[in-house]
């Protein structure tokens, strides 16, 4: 059995997200997580949680967020924030934010500007290491 394309997979993940397409980001890179080895399984499973809590946030099914954000970003702490050749700076930093607005009970969504986007510095580092994959 051959493993699911990472490159193609990790970068329609990529898209979907910065689209705010949460839901699809998520089955992107469920799609990876299935059949990843080593520690890129927690890295994916990160991304995976962070989408599924931005997912809750955009629909305005605000209970089941924090619970994401917290296991996500705990995943994704081990990892340097440039990884597989994206960089999830500002995820991290908006996740974080977010986490904490949701602790204080909004009563309106998040503006869509408000969203955080995932950056690919370049676009020929995209993959995971052998090892890993």
């Amino acid at each position: 059995m051959t493993k699911p394309d990472f490159e193609q997979h990790f970068r329609e993940g990529i898209e979907h997200f910065n689209a705010r397409r949460f839901w699809e980001a998520h089955e992107a890179w469920e799609t990876l997580w299935l059949e990843a080895e080593s520690d890129l399984e927690q890295f994916l499973q990160g991304l995976i949680q962070v989408a599924a809590a931005y997912h809750h946030v955009q629909r305005g099914t605000y209970r089941g967020a924090p619970r994401l954000f917290d296991a996500g970003l705990r995943r994704l702490e081990p990892f340097p924030m440039l990884c597989c050749g994206v960089d999830r700076t500002e995820v991290d930093a908006a996740a974080r934010r977010h986490w904490k607005w949701l602790e204080s009970k909004p009563q309106s969504p998040l503006d869509g500007g408000e969203y955080p986007r995932l950056l690919i510095p370049d676009n020929d580092a995209i993959a995971p290491t052998p090892l890993q994959w």
